[in-house]
């Protein structure tokens, strides 16, 4: 189940013509499984109304009318004491101010000050207004307090100017809003790296071996990982997906970047989780121009490229932070069998085997089903489900392993 399945967020929308990302927002997070209360000042319903995110939470959407209604003083304390999280974005300078100050001037402000729950901010401000000293000292006061920011982002304004104010895009604050959720969650302390998608091996300056994984599954790992509360360092080949939020990314193309990179890192992991399904073969000698059709056909003599494991695997004496290796099969035959000879000759505490010859799971779609054998000789089936369901049972699986 998603972190934010049967969570109460209380959702903050303040005067910003950011705020139509903040109907997204309420979609997404509902679409995701939360019940989503949603309280507008009198700023933001010049911008966008109550009736908007009624339609996309199927939640009453509160204003300023409602704090001298039917339930009077009680309401904004209803709300806050029963949301397991306090988001308010957008988040004007006037808000922030409001917030580091204690003010009460409106359902929102009240309602903040009577919440129990973690609050979290997405700034959205014109140019200048966010570098000003006086809303520099608000941030400063709020994260003292406890507060966490998503943002904001340099770009262009609404203005047309351009500079930092801007506030995240939905699918960013969805993932801080996750992982703010999951920051005292089971692996608190601890710090997971993960590799994700294929590898880019060069033939020529343009082009190179590669494979159809779409790093889709060792996203959903990190994300998975985030959520319950472990530090993230990410290692992926460009990809389009989007980055998890919270979590290091690094890019990587080639398999001897990402050795050197897991290799580097290594040393402050509690454990690696190798996702990423990197090429066995690599050009034995990369042209130094691209190569063209009027020189004929190339003869490319290809070699064993570096094995990340089983380096992994000579090395984990002299790493004794590390304490959990995972590996992953893709296999278009003999799935078990192959899978178990990479458990024991990687030395791996678990391994996740799927069948890339089925066409409904694997590459380049959302869904998997995956083995897991484990190095005690048992293993769990896992029926088809969504790559996201499936990082939730390896992270758990992961948990138990780290606690002994």
């Amino acid at each position: 189940m998603s972190i934010l399945s049967g969570k109460h967020i209380l959702l903050g929308v303040t005067g910003s013509i950011a705020c139509y990302k903040a109907a997204d927002l309420a979609s997404k997070l509902t679409q995701a499984g939360a019940m989503v209360d949603v309280i507008l000042t009198a700023a933001a319903e010049q911008f966008i109304t109550p009736l908007t995110f009624q339609s996309v939470t199927g939640r009453k959407a509160f204003t300023d009318a409602d704090l001298w209604g039917g339930q009077a003083h009680v309401l904004h304390v209803g709300l806050g004491h029963q949301a397991d999280l306090l988001v308010i974005a957008p988040c004007t300078a006037n808000t922030l101010a409001k917030l580091a100050h204690g003010q009460a001037d409106n359902l929102l402000a009240i309602t903040a000050l009577a919440a129990q729950c973690p609050l979290v901010l997405a700034p959205a401000m014109d140019a200048g207004m966010y570098d000003n000293p006086a809303t520099q000292a608000n941030v400063q006061n709020l994260q003292a307090r406890g507060a966490t920011f998503l943002g904001p982002a340099a770009g262009r304004m609404a203005s047309g100017m351009q500079g930092l104010g801007r506030m995240l895009e939905p699918a960013e604050l969805l993932g801080g809003i996750r992982q703010a959720l999951g920051q005292a969650g089971p692996l608190k302390g601890r710090h997971l790296v993960i590799t994700a998608g294929g590898s880019q091996e060069p033939i020529d300056p343009v082009r190179f071996i590669s494979n159809r994984s779409s790093g889709k599954q060792g996203y959903a790992l990190a994300q998975a990982a985030l959520e319950a509360g472990a530090r993230v360092t990410l290692f992926a080949h460009p990809t389009a997906l989007v980055p998890p939020y919270g979590a290091a990314v690094h890019t990587v193309r080639t398999v001897q970047e990402m050795l050197d990179a897991v290799m580097e890192v290594l040393p402050d992991a509690d454990g690696l989780i190798m996702a990423a399904a990197l090429a066995d073969f690599r050009v034995e000698t990369v042209a130094e121009h691209k190569l063209k059709k009027q020189d004929g056909i190339p003869k490319i003599r290809l070699t064993t490229a570096p094995d990340v494991l089983a380096t992994v695997a000579k090395a984990r004496g002299s790493l004794p932070r590390l304490k959990l290796v995972v590996g992953f099969a893709a296999e278009s035959r003999n799935l078990l069998e192959n899978a178990k000879a990479k458990l024991a000759s990687k030395k791996l505490d678990l391994i996740v085997a799927n069948d890339i010859s089925a066409t409904d799971a694997g590459f380049a779609v959302d869904e998997n089903r995956v083995t897991l054998l484990f190095a005690d000789g048992h293993q769990e089936n896992l029926p088809l489900m969504g790559k996201d369901e499936v990082a939730q049972a390896v992270l758990s699986h992961i948990q138990a392993l780290l606690e002994r």
